[in-house]
């Protein structure tokens, strides 16, 4: 029974919805609504979860506003406001260019339309990151508007991505991939040859690779309220990502951090440019000269971010005082040794190559500081739980079948 004066109305049925939806479980002993798509199998045997609202045409910018509208009828009470959570950087897109006409129906803490403009376009952010002091890879912008050769002289390797994803998704063409990694002139070209040829018209990132494995990576999670305070702070080392080309940047294992000067650092970022609600920055430690390099910040909790709540700083309750209650934190700069896995043990025995890192996570795997939310003890539908265990053996499959 939910006693709460708010019912959570999650917009997704991914990793990341389910982590958001057991956020909510844990905290509230609430179950949430989800609005999706299409079934995905993370959440669609869940027990924790009240109902799930499938829409075919979510995707469709023309009717997201009538979906929502009606899922907003079908739940509103008088006692209790809908609170809006997006998992993905469309759906959260969606909200805030239709923010005006959602807000007569929930309540939820996204930035403004200018600057998500400015976040999401990566030719816009790395500017932003230049005229505050942020460190980024060195950048070049390709125009697939224009279509002109690529003339700069650069050193191999190179990270080729799109500045726009979610136009870039909407052209799907043969070999398309997250990021690119090219070796050479005749790749580079190819590769724009193809993208070109899709429709897709935006800019392409050109970017120096930093090099280094996965553990030279890093997340960072913010919570910034909705008078744009930072009010959790976290970092975190990657420990292993997907290593199939369309899931490349998805992070299956992470160790927490602990780097002041950073997190302060970006911190200053988000409360400079006027940012509201949870940030999800991607960086990648460069050891030529000894810097963080940020690639993207996402607008919205990351499907990893997750180890926020099992560090007793519950996402949904970041939500939920901002919204519902205004209640303000003080800003938390988490300071703790935890494993962040999606992964079976097997596989973090088994692909970590670096050496140290391996040690480590043995040392937290033994010591207990360490979790899945995917096994999350309260969710007990048996179903769920033989697609798990299938899960696990296909991820020791996956990677040692894959390398990016």
């Amino acid at each position: 029974m939910n006693n709460q004066p708010f019912i959570p109305i999650i917009i997704g049925t991914d990793m990341n919805a389910y982590n958001m939806a057991i956020s909510f479980h844990e905290e509230y002993n609430i179950k949430p609504i989800l609005v999706g798509k299409e079934e995905m199998s993370f959440t669609k045997w869940s027990s924790v979860i009240e109902h799930i609202e499938i829409q075919p045409n979510l995707w469709d910018k023309s009717a997201f506003v009538q979906v929502l509208s009606e899922v907003a009828q079908k739940y509103k009470t008088n006692d209790k406001q809908l609170l809006l959570i997006g998992t993905n950087d469309f759906y959260v897109r969606l909200i805030i260019e239709n923010a005006d006409a959602l807000k007569k129906m929930y309540v939820f803490n996204y930035m403004s339309e200018e600057l998500m403009n400015n976040l999401l376009v990566k030719s816009n952010f790395y500017k932003l990151c230049e005229e505050h002091g942020i460190d980024a890879p060195k950048t070049y912008y390709y125009s697939c508007a224009k279509k002109a050769a690529f003339t700069e002289e650069v050193l191999y390797p190179l990270i080729i991505k799109p500045s726009n994803g979610v136009m870039y998704y909407k052209n799907k063409f043969p070999g398309q991939q997250k990021v690119y990694r090219v070796e050479s002139k005749a790749e580079l070209d190819d590769i724009l040859e193809k993208v070109n040829a899709s429709g897709y018209t935006e800019d392409l990132i050109i970017q120096d690779y930093i090099p280094g494995d996965d553990t030279y990576m890093w997340d960072s999670v913010f919570y910034m309220n909705s008078k744009g305070k930072a009010e959790l702070s976290t970092l975190a080392q990657v420990v292993l990502q997907e290593h199939t080309v369309t899931a490349i940047g998805n992070y299956t294992a992470l160790i927490t951090r602990y780097n002041e000067e950073l997190m302060k650092k970006l911190q200053h970022f988000l409360e400079a440019v006027g940012y509201v609600g949870f940030a999800n920055f991607d960086l990648k430690f460069d050891e030529r000269d000894g810097k963080f390099k940020v690639f993207e910040v996402n607008i919205r909790q990351g499907r990893s971010s997750y180890y926020t709540t099992a560090l007793g700083h519950n996402m949904a309750r970041y939500f939920v005082d901002d919204v519902i209650y205004q209640k303000e934190k003080a800003l938390t700069l988490l300071n703790e040794h935890y494993l962040f896995t999606v992964v079976p043990k097997i596989v973090l025995k088994k692909f970590v190559e670096n050496e140290e890192i391996q040690q480590e996570v043995r040392m937290l795997l033994r010591s207990g500081k360490w979790g899945n939310p995917l096994f999350y003890k309260k969710d007990k539908h048996f179903t769920r739980k033989l697609f798990l265990v299938a899960r696990q053996f296909n991820y020791y499959k996956k990677y040692k079948n894959n390398n990016w």
